[in-house]
């Protein structure tokens, strides 16, 4: 199995559970972070949501520019916005060439060049931050009065 196909593999099987986390976030809470330095759970879920995007459209043009964007009001409009673009950004990235995901990129911040790194580095890097804030956003659910899905296993709130 090539590099993208090991990717790629991991990629849709993280995102049932990412979706399942985001979707468990209550709205009435939405507002809820652990320490005021944090996210707040829209706002995790938000960047979780855009960098998915980002990801896709930086492998397509050989360029990632972050800008920062506000969390949308509602979490029902994140979790619209993931359905809307999660199947595209996996689509997208099934598509490419592998010279796109081998090739060295920059990624651009503030309109600077704050580092470069293959498409390969990129995904798995932007894998991983979403699997980190996924994590972040279970240990939120509780406090919010919600329950944590399965995400490897059964969690003591399915059992």
């Amino acid at each position: 199995m090539d590099e993208k196909a090991l990717f790629l593999k991991y990629w849709k099987k993280e995102a049932t559970a990412t979706r399942k986390v985001i979707q468990r976030i209550p709205q009435e809470r939405s507002d809820y972070r652990a320490d005021p330095k944090a996210r707040t759970a829209r706002e995790i879920a938000w960047l979780i949501v855009r960098e998915e995007i980002l990801l896709a459209e930086g492998l397509r043009k050989g360029v990632f520019e972050w800008v920062e964007a506000p969390a949308p009001a509602t979490v029902q409009e994140i979790l619209d916005t993931y359905d809307r673009h999660h199947d595209n950004v996996t689509k997208t990235m099934e598509s490419l060439d592998p010279s796109q995901w081998e090739r060295s990129m920059p990624f651009l911040f503030g309109g600077k060049e704050v580092m470069k790194e293959t498409g390969h580095e990129y995904a798995w890097g932007f894998l991983l931050d979403s699997i980190h804030h996924r994590g972040q956003l279970s240990t939120y659910l509780r406090p919010m009065g919600s329950t944590v899905p399965a995400i490897y296993g059964p969690s003591a709130d399915e059992s």
